[in-house]
């Protein structure tokens, strides 16, 4: 029987997706359970699995757009597993009988396996291209597709994987990308940007060209929460397993400031203006592939630790590529962290439909009057930047006050991790 793989439904919003890579070739027996391909949609990366074990027969094509629902291929299940193949430990299919005699992959291969993208060794192994004759610019030193794209076969010898009849690039395609395209100069690469980094993009644009946004700023001295995480923080770590973090602090102080200005916590719909009385709070992350925005839900009924623990959670996924759709939507306001890169100041952009985005930036100790005396202090710039067509300066300079005032009084904050 024949099961079809379908570009699966991944989002309200996402009527298409990219298929980023085959990670199984057609004609291949694969094993239930294991990934076929990688999507790429506007917002994630999804890998699709084989439902049944079978011989895997392949319609659309890496780097093809299809609608979602649209057939991809199919797995038939009446193929057996062919003499040699047998479900290894890691979950994928591996021929014994070639690694036994020597013509399967070697440590060396797979060394170099690990060091490319699924892209670049697809294809370098449809080239005959060994993947030690590529330099990789990515991360790590990781061969990317672009760095395949950029390399010149003329400049170094080409040691061929194995005996292959594909041509590294046919000439009427390289003749069709000078026309479409302008020479690349000395020292220049192309990458072609990902459907994520469009996404960014168009959203960022159309938030500029919609929004009235404007910008206002604070600062706050971090005292009292360095001083009680101080204190607090290798108990609470041994207690809870995670770190006691100035994100949960931040965030906390965040959803007392939304309970007192709820336009912050708004959108606009057409002439509506929508309220809630819950909050979802956007963490902005920056990832290989570019900025993404996992949301904490609920946080409005959440402890100090449950902040903790969750934004760890979302931070892990998405360091490890796992992200998925519903970790990034419904999010009612955002944080963004620019002082982990040692940002001093910034004018954050509003993640539609959101109206309000904190910008965070980095604690540098600055002489301060506090009583009439001068005194050292670990001060923080607040930035927020918020849609005016629904929040008022009054409005926004009195949620970013509370916020200020918040945390240099945190005692305000419910601090539920001291007994």
């Amino acid at each position: 029987m024949e099961h079809k793989v379908l570009a699966p439904a991944v989002g309200e919003s996402i009527t298409e997706v990219k298929i980023l890579e085959w990670l199984k070739g057609d004609g291949e027996f694969v094993q239930e359970g294991e990934v076929l391909l990688e999507l790429e949609t506007d917002k994630a990366s999804v890998e699709v699995a084989a439902e049944k074990s079978g011989v895997l027969k392949i319609i659309k094509q890496s780097e093809e757009v299809v609608p979602v629902g649209e057939l991809l291929g199919f797995v038939d299940d009446s193929a057996k597993a062919p003499a040699g193949i047998k479900k290894a430990s890691n979950g994928s299919a591996t021929n014994s009988k070639k690694v036994a005699n020597g013509t399967g992959a070697s440590r060396q291969s797979i060394h170099e396996m690990s060091s490319a993208g699924p892209a670049a060794r697809k294809m370098a192994a449809e080239a005959g291209v060994a993947l030690s004759q590529l330099k990789g610019s990515a991360k790590g030193a990781r061969v990317s597709k672009a760095d395949f794209l950029n390399y010149n076969p003329q400049a170094t010898p080409v040691t061929p994987v194995a005996a292959s009849s594909a041509v590294y690039v046919a000439p009427e395609k390289e003749e069709k990308k000078k026309i479409e395209k302008r020479a690349l100069r000395e020292g220049e690469r192309r990458e072609p940007m990902s459907r994520l980094r469009q996404s960014i993009a168009k959203r960022l644009v159309s938030a500029q060209q919609t929004a009235a946004i404007l910008t206002t700023f604070n600062e706050v001295d971090l005292n009292r929460v360095m001083e009680i995480r101080s204190q607090h923080k290798e108990a609470y770590k041994k207690a809870h397993g995670v770190g006691l973090s100035f994100m949960s602090f931040f965030t906390r102080a965040v959803v007392l400031a939304l309970k007192e200005i709820p336009a912050v916590n708004g959108s606009i719909e057409g002439e509506d203006l929508i309220f809630r009385d819950f909050a979802n709070v956007g963490i902005a992350v920056g990832t290989d592939k570019g900025l993404i925005v996992p949301v904490l839900k609920n946080v409005h009924k959440m402890s100090f630790v449950e902040i903790d623990q969750g934004i760890a959670a979302l931070a892990e996924k998405a360091r490890i590529g796992k992200i998925s759709l519903d970790d990034l939507a419904d999010g009612t306001f955002t944080i963004s962290n620019g002082g982990t890169y040692g940002s001093m100041m910034s004018t954050p952009i509003l993640t539609p439909p959101q109206v309000g985005i904190l910008g965070m930036h980095n604690i540098i100790k600055r002489p301060v009057v506090v009583d009439g005396e001068i005194v050292v202090r670990p001060m923080m710039y607040l930035a927020l930047s918020y849609d005016h067509r629904m929040i008022d300066g009054k409005e926004a300079v009195t949620f970013l006050v509370n916020i200020k005032k918040n945390l240099e009084e945190p005692e305000n904050l419910g601090l539920d991790f001291i007994k």
